[in-house]
């Protein structure tokens, strides 16, 4: 069977999504009698009224010499294929619940609304030709249902290499890993440090949505004379850097808005034993970060998260506990490759 991963693609942005892309076609090249490749379309949401060709690009694109296409994210799901498996990671989520929300880039359009129907018009259509459709997280899930009238399965994506986060010893410091921006705000965690009593130390590694994504939280270090407290490792990093740092952590933090699915870096954390800090409005991740079970969930405050800071570094056992917690947890939903792969390929 030849099946084509299929995808968008932001040029210089590498997340999540992209990680998932890429192991996805390793793990189905290793299944026998499965041939795969990795299909990644451009994609740029500005200005906005270049959405509207981008669909039509993808809609009239035509796949040849592909038995089954797996898409993931708009508008590559748009490509028109038979034998389509969507397994959505997120829709275009400014022409859903930040449209309504009015935290969309298209609200301050004076085409925004037509766009936005466009845009849901082109998913419906797309939807009803899907041979199945799957579902990151119950976030993702809820919001397909309330927007589109569409059911779908849950299938969450396995922790790419789970053999790296092992866990360690439990250091004095509070790992924050992944893509770092506005909708992750490192900021807060930064600005944390301000008020953080104890000895526990912060630092951060990932790669910058921008430069200035990554100029803010220096400037932040500097302004408030962090340095000694505060470590950004920023750029690109190599997954053994990671995975130790998260290995020796007291615990992470991970203060994403209203996330998509479990988080990877909420995955490798509990993968690794580490009780995970988030905030009450962090989406999927509240799924597994529980208060005072698996981690501790707090306001989006920097004063509240270093109250949860000093907690974590006041109460080692305690912590540590939360870590085993969050490992068992996570152990207990059995999501493997080798499960997802067979579901995909039903």
């Amino acid at each position: 069977m030849k099946v084509l991963v299929v995808n968008n693609a932001v040029p210089f942005i590498r997340g999540g999504a992209e990680e998932l892309a890429d192991h996805l076609v390793r793990r189905l090249n290793a299944t026998k009698g499965v041939e795969a490749e990795l299909l990644r379309i451009p994609f740029r949401w500005e200005p906005a009224d270049r959405i509207v060709e981008e669909i039509l690009l993808n809609r009239n694109l035509r796949l040849y010499n592909v038995d089954r296409a797996i898409a993931l994210k708009f508008p590559a799901y748009l490509i028109p294929h038979a034998e389509k498996t969507l397994w959505l990671l997120h829709q275009f989520r400014q022409a859903y619940d930040l449209y309504d929300s009015g935290l969309s880039h298209l609200c301050d359009n004076g085409r925004g609304a037509e766009i936005m129907r466009l845009v849901r018009k082109a998913d419906g259509e797309l939807f009803g030709t899907c041979r199945q459709i799957f579902t990151n997280s119950p976030v993702t899930q809820g919001r397909l249902r309330k927007f589109n009238a569409v059911d779908s399965t849950v299938l969450y994506p396995p922790l790419n290499d789970p053999c790296r986060f092992m866990g360690g010893e439990y250091g004095s410091y509070i790992f924050a890993g992944g893509r770092v921006g506005p909708g992750k705000r490192q900021h807060l965690l930064v600005e944390a440090m301000r008020y953080v009593r104890s000895h526990v130390s912060l630092v951060i590694a990932g790669p910058p949505d921008n430069e200035a994504a990554g100029t803010e939280l220096e400037e932040l270090v500097a302004m408030h004379q962090l340095s000694g407290r505060v470590e950004l490792r920023l750029g690109y990093r190599a997954r053994d850097e990671i995975a130790a740092l998260a290995n020796g952590a007291l615990a992470c933090a991970y203060l994403p808005i209203d996330e998509d699915s479990l988080g990877y870096v909420t995955m490798e954390a509990f993968a690794a034993a580490k009780a995970v800090v988030s905030v009450e409005d962090a989406g999927g991740v509240l799924e597994i970060v529980r208060d005072g079970e698996t981690g501790l969930v707090v306001w989006p405050d920097p004063e509240a998260i270093a109250v949860a800071f000093d907690r974590l570094a006041g109460d080692r056992s305690r912590t540590m506990a939360m870590g085993r917690a969050a490992k068992e947890l996570l152990q207990s939903k059995n999501i493997t490759w080798e499960a997802t792969i067979t579901r995909l390929l039903d």
